[in-house]
């Protein structure tokens, strides 16, 4: 990931910017033989899969984005390449300012340690003091819920009680960039309200927040602009209720395409 460049004039640079990137991964194919029936051993050759191709974006400092599109097209592996987990095959990630992700339930977290103790690290990880992270031990704790479970080892912690803890420390920690990945999903109603406001005050504060979701109704409420992929493209980029409809008539598409399959076996 190299530095953002810088522009000239009045313009900002992009909080997030991707030029012709994409993305592919390497496994391995088994090739069944006979020797390999008998022996147990079993002989593969590496297969390309592409997550990602020809990606372009720029997301403006302070905008909210959405990313959507059916399982496999490529929303994960975009995060994690904003988030710098991963690095592109090809192309180039320019990223301007401090990033929050949340892209798993749980990533980040040692399961060994109580959940006071990954307060502290995961927010000296994401920019803050160690004095910083234990003055907002509070706000984090208070919102997260969890004032009963902060000294419990966080590996008897739900799914649930890992998400809310995991977004409080995120959006406590000023990022100037938040990553989302459907992690709202596993928590109760009232946290996911609670959330969608808490995203909304940092948008006020100027907050870069691009969220992966399921939820069109959430997509709706947050995001003016919305990007959906297929097949590991971009397929649109532009206005939210456009790409719901575009995605919509995709999954009605791929719907009847299957119908027809089925119809001709």
């Amino acid at each position: 990931m190299t530095s953002p460049m810088a522009l000239g004039g009045d313009q900002q640079v992009p909080a997030i910017e991707l030029v012709g990137v994409g993305k592919d991964y390497r496994k391995m194919e088994d090739r069944p033989t006979l020797l390999g029936a008998l022996t147990g051993i079993h002989r593969g050759r590496p297969q390309t899969l592409s997550a990602l191709e020809s990606v372009d974006l720029v997301v403006g400092q302070g905008e909210t984005l959405g990313v959507i599109g059916r399982n496999g097209t490529g929303k994960t592996t975009l995060l994690r390449l904003m988030a710098g987990v991963t690095r592109p095959t090809r192309g180039t990630v320019r990223i301007s300012g401090r990033v929050a992700p949340l892209i798993s339930v749980g990533v980040g977290f040692n399961r060994e340690m109580t959940g006071r103790e990954n307060v502290i690290t995961n927010s000296m990880l994401l920019g803050l003091s160690r004095a910083e992270a234990r003055e907002r031990m509070g706000q984090i704790v208070e919102f997260a819920e969890l004032e009963g479970f902060l000294d419990t080892p966080v590996k008897f912690y739900s799914s649930g009680m890992f998400m809310r803890l995991g977004f409080s420390v995120a959006v406590h920690t000023n990022p100037d960039i938040l990553l989302v990945d459907e992690v709202l999903a596993v928590g109760d109603l009232a946290f996911q309200i609670k959330c969608m406001e808490k995203m909304g005050e940092l948008q006020a504060c100027g907050t870069t927040v691009v969220l992966v979701s399921h939820s069109m109704q959430v997509l709706r409420v947050l995001c003016p602009r919305c990007v959906l992929l297929a097949d590991g493209r971009v397929h649109f980029d532009g206005d939210t209720q456009e790409a719901i409809a575009r995605h919509h008539d995709l999954l009605a598409r791929a719907s009847s395409d299957h119908r027809a399959v089925g119809a001709r076996s």
